[in-house]
Formats: C-alpha cells, sequence, structure tokens
C-alpha cells in the first residue's frame, strides 16, 4: 500500500511546489509592470504575498518600509478589538437620576452616562435606532413612575479625555461625516444630513432647507451650484470647540433638493440634545437649561439607575466596520481598549497598549507607528509585513470567522481596501483555482495621476495569484 501512496504524494508535493514557483515567477513579472507605469514614477510601493499555510513568501517588495496604509489600518484595529475587548465585548449606556421621584414627578436631575457607544441611535441596528432607544427611555422612565422631570439632562463624561478627534487629521476631513469623532457619548453616528437647495443655474448660490436630524449649528454657507449630474462636491469645515463651520464647494443643479452628510461639533452635545426632544416630545417638560456635561465625580448619580442600553456585540459591530469602513468604530475601539485595560479613553493610551499586544507577539513596535484607529490620519505608517502578519495571526484565533466575513469582497478578493489623498491600499487572503490561499498586502503612496486608474493596475497585479 505504501509503494502505490508514495508516489501520489511526491506528485501532489511537486505539483503543488511547481505551482508555487510558477505563480512566484507571474507575480514578479506583474509586478515588474506594475513599477514601470509612469503613474508610480516617484511612488512608495510595499507589496508582501505569502503562502498562508506555509508562511513562505512567494513576492515581496519592500515589505519593512512602513507607508501610509489609510483603511487598511481597520484589520490592525480589529483585530486587537477582538483580543483586548472579546468578540462579545458589549459597550453599555446609563440612564440615572439624583433627587426624588414623588407624584409622578422627578425634582433632579437626569444623568447619560455614556462609555464611547458608536451604535447608540445608529440606523444601522434594528434594537439601537433613535426610535427604539426613545420608547424604551419613555417606558423605563413611565416604569419608574416619572411622568415629569424638573430638573436638568446632563451628558457625564466617564473618564474619556476631551479630544474627540485624533491628532493627524486634517481640517478638509473633520467636518465630513467619515471625520466625526469620538467621546463618551454618540448619536447618530456623530452625524447628520443637511438638506439643500441648488440655484437653476451654474453658479448660483445654494439655500440651506433644514438638517436631519434637528441640529443647531451656525454655518457660513459658500456653497454654489455646480453643473448638472455633476455630484457631490461640498465639504463643510470646521475646527474642534467651535460653534461655526463654513459649507464650500458645489452640489449639482437641476435638483430639487440634495442633501449632505457632515459631523457634529461636539457628540455629547447633540446626543444629549436629541434626548431632551425626545423627552420634550413625550411631554416631559424638560428644563431648557440642560447643562453641557460634567466630570462623573461632580454628580450624584450612582444609586438610582433607570435604565441601560446595552449595543450589540463587538463581532456584530466590527461587521460593519469592515464591510463600510467606518471610521468612528475605530475610534470607538481605541479609547475603549484604553479605558478597560488602562483605567482611562484617550486615543494615545489607546495605540500605546496595541502597539505593546502586537510587540509581545513577534511584530516589531516601529512596524505600527500610528496616530489612530481607523487610517484616516495621512501620518500613520505600517508596513505591509505587519499587515500580513497579523491578518496570519486571525487565521488562528476563534474569532476569524466573524472577521474574515467582515472583509468586504473586492474584485473577487476577500480583502480590506484604504484610501486617502495620495495613497491606495489592499490587504486580505486569496484562494486561487487549485485550492491554495495567499494572505497578502499592498500600499502605495504618492502616486501621480487619477486614482481610480491606480486601483485597477493594483487590481491586476492582484489578479496573478487567482
Amino acid at each position: 500500500m505504501r509503494k502505490i501512496l508514495l508516489p501520489v504524494f511526491l506528485i501532489t508535493f511537486s505539483s503543488s511546489f511547481l505551482f508555487s514557483q510558477d505563480i512566484a515567477v507571474k507575480l514578479k513579472k506583474a509586478l515588474a509592470k506594475f513599477e514601470s507605469d509612469s503613474q508610480l514614477s516617484h511612488a512608495s510601493i510595499g507589496f508582501l504575498v505569502i503562502d498562508a499555510k506555509t508562511g513562505k513568501t512567494i513576492v515581496e517588495k519592500n515589505p519593512e518600509i512602513g507607508l501610509a496604509p489609510a483603511s487598511c489600518q481597520k484589520v490592525l484595529t480589529a483585530a486587537s478589538a477582538y483580543e483586548l475587548l472579546g468578540s462579545d465585548y458589549k459597550f453599555k449606556t446609563e440612564f440615572r437620576y439624583d433627587g426624588t421621584i414623588a407624584d409622578s414627578v422627578l425634582k433632579g436631575n437626569l444623568y447619560i452616562i455614556g462609555k464611547g457607544d458608536p451604535s447608540f441611535a445608529s440606523w444601522r441596528y434594528t434594537l439601537s435606532t433613535p426610535q427604539t432607544i426613545a420608547k424604551e427611555l419613555v417606558d423605563a422612565l413611565h416604569h419608574a413612575g416619572v411622568s415629569k422631570i424638573i430638573g436638568q439632562i446632563i451628558s457625564v463624561n466617564t473618564g474619556f479625555d476631551s479630544q474627540n478627534i485624533p491628532d493627524g487629521w486634517i481640517w478638509e476631513d473633520i467636518g465630513n461625516y467619515y471625520g466625526a469623532g469620538i467621546g463618551s457619548l454618540v448619536w447618530n453616528e456623530n452625524q447628520f444630513d443637511l438638506i439643500l437647495k441648488p440655484g437653476k443655474n451654474q453658479g448660483d448660490s445654494v439655500k440651506i432647507i433644514g438638517t436631519k436630524p434637528e441640529y443647531h449649528f451656525q454655518l457660513i454657507n459658500e456653497l454654489k451650484t455646480g453643473a448638472k449630474e455633476s455630484g457631490d462636491n461640498a465639504y463643510m469645515y470646521f475646527s474642534p470647540g467651535v460653534e461655526y463651520g463654513y459649507l464650500r464647494g458645489t452640489i449639482p443643479c437641476c435638483v430639487d433638493s440634495f442633501a449632505i452628510s457632515a459631523s457634529v461639533t461636539d457628540g455629547e452635545e447633540f446626543a444629549r440634545d436629541q434626548i431632551i426632544s425626545i423627552l420634550n416630545s413625550n411631554h416631559f417638560f424638560v428644563d431648557a437649561t440642560a447643562i453641557k456635561s460634567g466630570s462623573s465625580s461632580k454628580y450624584n448619580y450612582s444609586s438610582n439607575l433607570i435604565f441601560t442600553k446595552i449595543s450589540p456585540s463587538l463581532d456584530s459591530l466590527t461587521y460593519w466596520f469592515l464591510k463600510k469602513s467606518i471610521n468612528l468604530y475605530g475610534e470607538a475601539y481605541l479609547k475603549s481598549i484604553a479605558l478597560e485595560k488602562g483605567g482611562f479613553a484617550s486615543t494615545t493610551k489607546g495605540v500605546d497598549i496595541v502597539q505593546d499586544f502586537w510587540e509581545h507577539r513577534g511584530i516589531e513596535r516601529s512596524s505600527i507607528s500610528i496616530m489612530d484607529g481607523s487610517g484616516l490620519s495621512p501620518q500613520n505608517r505600517i508596513t505591509p509585513r505587519a499587515l500580513v502578519q497579523i491578518l496570519q495571526y486571525a487565521k488562528t484565533r476563534p474569532w476569524y470567522n466573524g472577521f474574515y466575513n467582515g472583509l468586504p469582497e473586492i474584485n473577487g478578493i476577500h480583502m480590506k481596501s484604504g484610501s486617502i489623498e495620495g495613497a491606495r491600499s489592499y490587504t486580505g487572503y486569496i484562494k486561487n483555482n487549485n485550492g491554495i490561499e495567499y494572505t497578502f498586502a499592498i500600499i502605495v503612496n504618492n502616486f501621480s495621476g487619477n486614482a481610480s486608474t491606480v486601483v485597477r493596475k493594483m487590481w491586476v497585479l492582484l489578479d496573478t495569484m487567482k
């Protein structure tokens, strides 16, 4: 029997070995062509492909050079959160009160104690929508015997730093929906829609019709009407802590209305105002002098719990984090890691804990030089090797299936993409027609010309592995 099996084994091994050699040759040829492209004359390219099963390097180009990974950094943050928080981790937001309840009247303050739940009042989850939270809060107050509140609505900062936006984010990003910052309390992913009415002709002024949800914010409107079907080229600019911003760019003409999404300047204040609106609409007659926020040590809230809102599990959140590349979630994860493991929620503390974690698992600290959890900062630097090592590590963990299912399928490949100005990246897994799986990362910085053209050329390179 062994005389029959040995040749079969040798044939199988030889075939696999020869195919691996063939892929390496093809990849090197495709990489050489990619590098010689005129769009990449002054670009920095990092590329690493390994056999996912054996760990053997198939091809590499600058795998140890730190480059701006853009949203491919989210695989680092997701894997870190799975390990340091756990796939079943859930955020909690508490509603508490002080004072007394008599004759259905609460004479005291209502406290909202958040821990940075990015899904709180998000439209993505049936059990966390604004409508669901409104009903649960109103029901809980009625159950506690409260139908009127004489007091204030106070959002309490629970060990979070005052810096909602990480260092390294640029002014062009932070006013737009994908640049929303994170504090202890979130509502609607800290974004709102601006409803606009363009003029009839190109160059006409644009009117602001309203916001959804309601949001009071002073805007200096410099927006103009663009050409028909020219798309959304509108941007909101503001500085952190400032209660006004600038609306610039263009929206297309020849439509009745046009909506753009922007970030709020203060997520805690935004959430508190939405909760006040809910209570007012349900006839709780909330005092309009609600204060902004405060340190938890200043308020007597610990003994009177009204209602706790629990988020979906981290595994569920990560599906959207990776699939839709939601920057807010990355920043929430990083601060939660800092809060749970270091006792204080700050981005810098979260970065330090994440770097320590991976350093103890064989990834050099200097290969993960990051400013945030999402990859939005152009100052982030990660090596292709570090990304591949993290992906390989993920394959050994019990949470791998959730992680893998969150990776988008792009060009027929399960991979995370990344894009910021001057940078495009991909990292993930690809299994070819012969059943051989590869783990890879490719980062391109400082290319010239059209970004979508560079992306298509990157896909052609990756297609070599199929």
